[in-house]
């Protein structure tokens, strides 16, 4: 008589193929996560930059619209984005050099009071905006109506 023995363990391929089907979902769910991450850092940035510039309007309507001359002027310095990087501020209302201000694609300044950005992700940033290490920047143009990505302005 033969004895049907009945075996209740893996396989070596149905354990590779467990960890393949895991391996894929795990390749596919990590891009998703890290741009949702890359997305909410980039929301802080923004909902800060909105704030620091009602802290700038409001002294420049205390004082006559003259806008601060540097961050620390309205408490501000030292403040980092969600990359670790302080945040830029140039007073270009008050100053006769604008060559320091924010440029579009036509090189035309992309605001007229002054200028407050982060560097973005990378950390780095060129003054045209559609310079390469630019495009990631989270700036403040058209006078506090745009609020944003560089690359989207």
């Amino acid at each position: 008589m033969l004895s049907h023995h009945k075996s209740y363990g893996l396989t070596i391929f149905e354990l590779m193929l467990v960890v393949a089907l895991i391996s894929i979902l795990v390749a596919s769910a990590v891009p998703s996560y890290i741009g949702y991450i890359e997305r909410t850092e980039s929301d802080i940035a923004i909902k800060q930059i909105g704030t620091m510039s009602l802290v700038i309007d409001g002294y420049a309507f205390s004082n006559g619209g003259t806008y601060p001359a540097s961050l620390s002027d309205v408490g501000l310095d030292g403040y980092e984005d969600p990359w670790g990087n302080t945040y830029k501020y140039t007073n270009i209302a008050q100053t006769r050099n604008r060559g320091k201000a924010r440029k579009d694609r036509n090189l035309v300044p992309i605001n007229s009071d002054y200028d407050l950005y982060s560097h973005g992700p990378d950390g780095r940033s060129v003054s045209p905006l559609t310079a390469r290490h630019s495009r990631d920047d989270l700036v403040r143009a058209n006078n506090g109506r745009f609020i944003g990505v560089a690359e989207d302005y």
